[in-house]
């Protein structure tokens, strides 16, 4: 790769005018052997954007990715919150049916991923619990979307970076109590990568945005607050290089 380099005329396919270095750390990035994880916001499912997807799989290629993790709440179950629901809103048949339906486009696009188990994910088993129903009557999560390839945890971890929902508080807050690498979700206004360095060690947090229709019935309690920061993320070579990738609207 030097001596390619170095016998390479000048800007011969180099419209950026990347430096030697640069060069070099764009192509070990793309070994195959380099691990480049796309990290994909909120769904919320039925109530993403529909653009939302597409925007995820041009990043995917883009930034030549070879692992995905969705950070949690891929599906809303808004019929069922602990929070007022709509009264004009589907019933829990309908909004599950149209959930899986559009869950559909995503394992299509992304068979094989690592999701991490939000707190609208849980809201079933929350309700089964109140319930006092054993958890032997409960289906697994890919049983029921219909992911059967999908690796639902609650906790994931990759190259020294931890990937969490994050119902604790932020991504800064959570690096900085771990000290540890952390990506995670939840906080739909967010969208950061915030870098912390000590004595001994150097570590990121990445607050990941979102995927949300903030004109969905609903994202109604958040209507008049900030608008949700639609984007997703990329973790590069190795765990080495957090992005933030906000999506234009």
């Amino acid at each position: 790769m030097r001596t390619y380099l170095k016998n390479k005329k000048p800007d011969s396919h180099n419209r950026y005018r990347l430096k030697p270095h640069e060069i070099i750390a764009i192509e070990e990035m793309r070994k195959k052997e380099t691990r480049n994880v796309l990290v994909i916001g909120d769904l919320h499912e039925p109530f993403c954007l529909e653009k939302y997807l597409d925007w995820c799989i041009v990043q995917y290629k883009k930034w030549n990715c070879n692992e995905v993790v969705f950070i949690g709440d891929v599906i809303d179950n808004h019929f069922t919150s602990y929070h007022e629901s709509s009264a004009d809103g589907m019933g829990g048949a309908d909004e599950l049916e149209v959930a899986i339906g559009r869950i559909s486009r995503w394992f299509e696009a992304f068979p094989v991923a690592t999701v991490i188990i939000g707190n609208h994910d849980r809201l079933i088993m929350r309700k089964a619990q109140t319930s006092a129903i054993p958890s032997k009557w409960i289906k697994e999560y890919k049983e029921v979307l219909e992911v059967p390839t999908w690796n639902f945890v609650e906790r994931y971890v990759k190259d020294d970076v931890q990937y969490v929902h994050g119902e604790g508080g932020t991504a800064s807050t959570k690096c900085r109590a771990d000290l540890m690498n952390t990506v995670q979700g939840h906080l739909h206004t967010q969208c950061y990568v915030q870098n912390f360095v000590g004595q001994k060690f150097r570590i990121f947090g990445v607050q990941v945005g979102c995927g949300i229709d903030h004109d969905s019935y609903a994202m109604a309690y958040a209507k008049y607050g900030k608008k949700p920061a639609v984007g997703c993320a990329v973790i590069l070579n190795n765990g080495k290089i957090p992005i933030n990738l906000l999506m234009p609207l």
